[in-house]
């Protein structure tokens, strides 16, 4: 079986080699333009957002702001992973599901499901990073509420690692499902059968995305890894709902 690993690093190699490179040169631009936006806007109010944070602690839980202020600390840099990976996915959605159509005829030699042109598959993927948006928005809500109640925080970031792993294998395994017409309902069961190599390579991507720079030019490995972690993992995975 493969791991997530192995996936990255056969997707990263493959989407660089002669013929598909020139289908990621518009996602790493998307990137580029969204990542030294968001960096600028956060780099100036990130110290204002954590002091308005720490104001908001309770006075009988002061002794304990060694362990209150790293824990919020933590919940920001997560809440603003998020919020920098939501927009730069809604955005260039349309590419990255191309890319993965590509990456599924050449790395597995079998053509994707979906019969939809080129036009109609860029509104279709973002219709469906909405549905994303659906999905993950009231949870993130939920989660940012915790970050904030005494006692509950103390927990968050470990919630928040997880659900970003969940959300991270959601959102990239979900190109190669779309592609191959699996709606979303019956894509997130499938990463819930297969719970550990969603949740490792979710988690792996997590990972890379944090990685100043070098992130911009590995998410495109990461959407190929995917197609083959899909083929691999989830594409013998038994249908509980109708398709599109």
């Amino acid at each position: 079986m493969l791991d997530a690993i192995t996936a990255l690093s056969r997707g990263t190699r493959l989407v660089y080699t002669k013929g598909l490179r020139r289908y990621i040169f518009l996602p790493i631009l998307v990137n580029i333009f969204v990542y030294a936006g968001m960096l600028s806007f956060v780099v100036n109010r990130f110290s204002g957002w954590l002091d308005s944070a720490m104001m908001m602690v309770p006075s009988w839980l002061e002794w304990l702001s060694w362990l209150i202020w790293p824990l919020f600390f933590i919940s920001l840099l997560l809440v603003i992973f998020f919020t920098f990976t939501l927009v730069t996915h809604l955005i260039a959605a349309p590419f990255y599901g191309f890319l993965a159509a590509k990456v599924e005829r050449q790395a597995t030699g079998r053509e994707p499901l979906d019969d939809r042109g080129l036009a109609k598959t860029a509104v279709d993927a973002l219709g469906r990073e909405l549905v994303k948006l659906g999905y993950i928005l009231p949870r993130m809500l939920i989660l940012f509420v915790i970050s904030w109640i005494p006692g509950l925080n103390l927990i968050a970031p470990i919630l928040w690692i997880l659900f970003s792993a969940w959300i991270m294998a959601i959102t990239y395994l979900d190109y190669p499902m779309d592609n191959n017409k699996i709606t979303f309902r019956d894509m997130r069961t499938r990463l819930s059968q297969r719970w550990w190599p969603s949740l490792t390579y979710g988690g792996l991507i997590m990972l890379v995305t944090w990685i100043p720079l070098a992130n911009l030019f590995l998410i495109p490995g990461a959407v190929a890894g995917a197609v083959l972690m899909w083929d691999d993992h989830y594409r013998g995975t038994r249908d509980i709902t109708s398709h599109r």
